[in-house]
Order: C-alpha cells, then structure tokens, then sequence
C-alpha cells in the first residue's frame, strides 16, 4: 500500500518514559514539514499531470486541423510549442517524483530509528527489571532463611523450656508424693501406740 501524507499525520509512536530519546515536539514538527511540501508536491504532480494531458491533447487535435489547412508555419506551430513544453513537464514531474522519494526515505529513516531506538530501550527496561527482580527475590530469600533461623533458634529454646518444666513436675510429684506418705504414716504411728497405752490416757 502507498504511503500518503494522512498516514504520515495519523501515524502514533509510543512515548519513550525515564529514558533518552528524541524530542517528541521536534519530531512531530518536523513530520508536519514533510507533509506540507509532500502536498505541495502531490498537487504540482497533478497539476504538470493535467498539463501534459492537456498538451497531448491539444496535439491530437491539431494533427487533423493540419491536414486541412493550407499553412504549414501554423500548422507546426502547435506541434513545436508540444515538443517544447512536454520534456519541461516531464523533466518537471521527475524532479518532483525524486522530491516525494527523498521525502519518504526520510520519513522511513526516522520510522526506522524510532522503532530500533524502541527496541533498544524496552531491551534495556526488560533487562534492568529482571536485574531488580534477581535483588528482591534475593534479600526475600535472604529474609526467609534469617526468619527460619530464629523461629528454629525459638523452637529450640521452647522445647528445652518444656523439658525443664516437665522434670519439675516429675520432681514436685515425688516430693508431694513422699510428704503425703510421710503424714500417712505419722497419722498411723499414734494408732499404732493408742492400742498399748491405758484407756485413761487416750482421751489426753
């Protein structure tokens, strides 16, 4: 498809953010300069176009008119000018078809380094990111194996903790368990000894 002047108006590039590149404003500045003379050209296009239809035409007309009339000088005057005029035209519509292509070769040329000035800096963005990613992924295992440290550190102490608490218990059980036995038997001993002592003597 033909690149038009409407495609070069219409035409959306992605802004480059945090990085180096062109000014947008200079570029959109120099893209309408384009355009103008890119019309300018078009329309001169067609104009030397209509002119030369209109020159080929004329001689058209003049080849039968020249068979009827009796002067020759008038009859090759229109054929002359023809001669004259239509190498101009084209010589004209020649310069300007290498204008229009210098125009668009620029224009591509700048298309082009947009897009490889693109490709670069999302190579770079997509770099730097995975970079950044490496380092938090990093520090967050990092994190991880300090958290598991202490918390093991934690369990550990815990568990030594409960170890202690569980032999004082086993320690308190004996010693209430000996006391106890201890009162049982006291509590024996005067029964034992009531039985040998008087009648008299057991209400004292």
């Amino acid at each position: 498809m033909a690149l038009t002047p409407e495609d070069v108006v219409t035409k959306q590039f992605q802004h480059v953010r945090f990085k180096e590149g062109f000014d947008p404003d200079e570029v959109d500045d120099f893209l309408d300069e384009i355009v103008v003379e890119w019309r300018k050209t078009i329309e001169e296009n067609e104009q030397l176009k209509a002119r030369i239809a209109e020159l080929e035409s004329g001689t058209d007309v003049a080849a039968p008119e020249a068979a009827e009339a009796p002067a020759p000088v008038i009859e090759e005057a229109p054929a002359r000018i023809a001669e004259t005029e239509v190498p101009a035209a084209e010589s004209g519509v020649s310069s300007t078809a290498s204008s229009a292509a210098g125009i668009i070769a620029r224009a591509e040329r700048l298309h082009d380094e947009h897009v490889s000035e693109g490709k670069a800096t999302a190579s770079k963005l997509v770099s730097e990111a995975e970079t950044k990613a490496a380092g938090i992924v990093a520090a967050a295992e990092a994190k991880q194996r300090e958290i598991s440290q202490k918390l093991d550190s934690e369990r550990k102490s815990l568990e030594g903790r409960i170890t202690e608490l569980r032999q004082f218990e086993r320690d308190y059980r004996q010693q209430l368990r000996g006391y106890f036995e201890q009162k049982l038997a006291d509590l024996d001993a005067p029964e034992s000894s009531s039985g040998k002592a008087p009648a008299s003597t057991v209400g004292l």
